[in-house]
């Protein structure tokens, strides 16, 4: 692969004019149809999510990261067999290289699902997460957070829906009921080295879309395109959305997941990172469409390192295994 293409962007597109007229309604689809077909990027804008909301989130990661070590730990994701909770820095791998990042990762607040013979295997998702004690706002930003950026991801399902000649609901059975969501608040720490260190490796998303947030002026991202990297810094006010590997499916390959990266900052500087991940129910199988006879639909990637499954919760269980094993070799050994 070949190295940044400084003259190539991420298309940006405008969520509100959804709320125009039937002409600008119908020119954002095509809009969003095109840019996820020939890049699976773009930033978005008009979203309606209340730049507050974004002040308090940001605020909240910067004081969880700035906690002391020992509360930090004590909500440590080894102890979660949800993979929820606080991963110290190298504690968790992309393709078995460490990622030189710290986070916590957030889903839906759920019950543990009880274990029978009939219950699959990534059911074991499903359960509480784990919140700092010394910071009880995290939990209440986060509700809200998480409430206003389902809303922005349905209204785009619904979008591509009608953009690919399917019904505006198709998704809906799949998304609107029960949704896996993961929220990932993640500091890229700087690093000494002389070269960018890998903050995150090149990689997939095993989801349907991805919401992310970045710290305005910290830059790092950077997204494939015909063998060289696009960079992607932060775009004020706007989040950088992508495909996941289930609307590849549901696509037939006509949209396609498209491989990105993160580079660590250097020495001295670092960056705050909020990934909103959109699954479907983990039961859920994701609707196939039938796409017009103009749109035409190369089949999905095929990787044997990789497989692509319809079930969510079989995608999600494979990357959490993958990007985990001190907490796979806990909690699920069995497998």
């Amino acid at each position: 692969m070949r190295g940044a293409a400084p003259s190539v962007s991420l298309p940006v597109l405008d969520l509100s004019r959804l709320n125009g007229g039937d002409a600008d309604a119908e020119a954002f689809r095509v809009e969003l149809r095109e840019a996820t077909h020939n890049f699976g990027f773009f930033y978005l804008t008009g979203h309606g999510v209340p730049a507050g909301l974004i002040e308090r989130v940001l605020g909240c990661a910067r004081a969880f990261f700035a906690l002391p070590e020992a509360d930090k730990m004590a909500i440590e994701n080894l102890q979660s067999p949800h993979f929820r909770g606080y991963t110290r820095v190298g504690g968790e791998l992309t393709k078995g290289i460490v990622d030189w990042r710290e986070q916590i990762d957030i889903g839906p607040e759920r019950e543990t699902v009880p274990r029978t013979a009939d219950t699959r295997d990534f059911m074991r998702l499903e359960g509480p997460n784990q919140w700092p004690v010394a910071l009880p706002e995290l939990q209440e930003v986060m509700a809200q957070w998480c409430e206003a950026l389902n809303a922005v991801a349905l209204r785009l399902m619904q979008a591509w829906a009608l953009s690919l000649g399917a019904d505006e609901h198709v998704f809906d059975d799949a998304f609107a009921g029960k949704p896996f969501t993961l929220i990932k608040i993640v500091r890229y720490p700087g690093k000494s080295d002389p070269t960018p260190q890998q903050g995150v490796g090149a990689h997939k998303d095993s989801g349907v879309l991805t919401l992310l947030f970045v710290e305005p002026g910290k830059s790092g991202l950077q997204v494939e395109k015909d063998g060289d990297w696009i960079d992607a810094p932060p775009l004020d006010g706007a989040f950088v959305v992508n495909i996941g590997e289930l609307l590849e499916v549901a696509t037939d390959g006509y949209l396609k997941a498209t491989v990105h990266r993160v580079i660590s900052p250097l020495i001295g500087q670092d960056r705050i990172s909020i990934p909103f991940f959109f699954g479907p129910a983990l039961d859920a199988t994701i609707p196939l469409l039938d796409l017009p006879d103009t749109l035409h639909a190369p089949g999905i990637t095929v990787d044997p390192e990789n497989p692509i499954f319809t079930t969510y919760g079989e995608n999600a269980l494979k990357s959490r295994l993958r990007a985990h094993p001190d907490v796979a070799a806990i909690h699920y050994a069995d497998l």
